[in-house]
């Protein structure tokens, strides 16, 4: 069984560690009541009213696929044991 949520790209913040690379971070909200396509966002948010996600990517390929301001349907699969 899985649960599907939809969040939005609320951020994405680029640093340097101390070792020299460069790590990008995602920062993900739950969808609310009248953000984007009404009937979808509201059903979202009657089973999901709150929500937040950190991404810290060192990959720039993997943080290409998050654009600020786009929303992501997120899926939790539970894992094998």
């Amino acid at each position: 069984m899985s649960v599907r949520a939809k969040f939005k790209v609320d951020s994405i913040e680029r640093v340097k560690w101390s070792d020299g690379r460069e790590v990008q971070t995602v920062k993900l909200s739950a969808v609310y009541q009248g953000s984007g396509p009404e009937s979808e966002n509201s059903r979202f948010w009657a089973a999901t009213p709150g929500g937040s996600i950190q991404l810290t990517c060192v990959k720039p390929e993997a943080v290409a696929q998050f654009e600020l301001g786009s929303e992501m349907y997120v899926d939790f699969t539970p894992a094998p044991k």
